[in-house]
């Protein structure tokens, strides 16, 4: 089994390594200080494990995840307790709550051992939903990893298995699904108002009628979207018009 370790603490990879001496079938191919060298390792040495740290500078590590298009499977080692959920241990191999002990880590890679369906896309679905999450968004753009703060998009829209999210530097392109966005960002100030389009609230300045039961709305950017009969209620209950 071919293993990279992540983590921007130079202890807690050693602890790693300490307890890995006791699995001859576990290589470990590179230690990386942070997401941008997680990802660039993950992608050059295809590894079937991870050791990965939840916060760490530049991006976390679920969004250091969601820029993998075949993530592998995670054991999580994170000294913030509220990340160990419930929500979560049913999707990651394990958590391991630093400073772990030996008998720990054995633990959790006797579990991944016995299970080996590889859960990480659920991991990353659940983690969309934690506040963590709901701030910022992380893209690819070209060979470059942009970070968008949420208060930065304009509107979402829907685009085959992407979505295109617009935002006053460009569109950005992200393999998520417009259910997944829906779910994940501020309800109140983004609303789904058409199958296609989620739009930024605070960007409204008008919403005209359209075709029978359509209307159109128009953003302070000068985009001119549609609203399905069922978007213009949410927006009406969201507007109090």
């Amino acid at each position: 089994m071919k293993a990279i370790i992540i983590d921007d603490e130079p202890l807690a990879r050693m602890m790693v390594k300490e307890y890995l001496q006791s699995y001859p079938d576990i290589e470990i191919l590179q230690e990386c200080n942070d997401g941008f060298e997680g990802i660039k390792a993950i992608q050059l040495y295809q590894p079937d494990l991870i050791f990965l740290d939840i916060q760490m500078p530049k991006i976390n590590g679920f969004e250091m995840l969601e820029l993998i298009d075949q993530p592998p499977q995670v054991i999580f080692t994170t000294a913030f307790e509220e990340y160990a959920i419930k929500a979560f241990e049913t999707h990651a191999a394990d958590y391991l709550l630093k400073p772990f002990s030996k008998e720990r880590f054995d633990k959790a890679i006797q579990k991944l051992k016995t299970n080996t369906a590889n859960n990480t896309q659920a991991i990353i679905e659940t983690a969309s939903q934690s506040p963590v999450q709901s701030n910022r968004i992380v893209v690819k753009d070209g060979g470059k990893i942009k970070i968008i703060p949420v208060t930065q998009i304009q509107y979402v829209e829907g685009a085959d298995d992407y979505v295109k999210i617009h935002t006053a530097d460009g569109v950005f392109l992200k393999k998520k699904t417009m259910q997944y966005f829906e779910n994940s960002l501020q309800q109140q100030q983004f609303i789904r108002v058409h199958r296609s389009y989620i739009i930024n609230t605070q960007l409204i300045t008008r919403i005209d009628p359209h075709e029978k039961d359509s209307h159109l709305v128009l953003l302070s950017t000068g985009a001119r979207l549609p609203v399905s009969k069922a978007g213009y209620a949410k927006l009406k209950e969201v507007l109090g018009i």
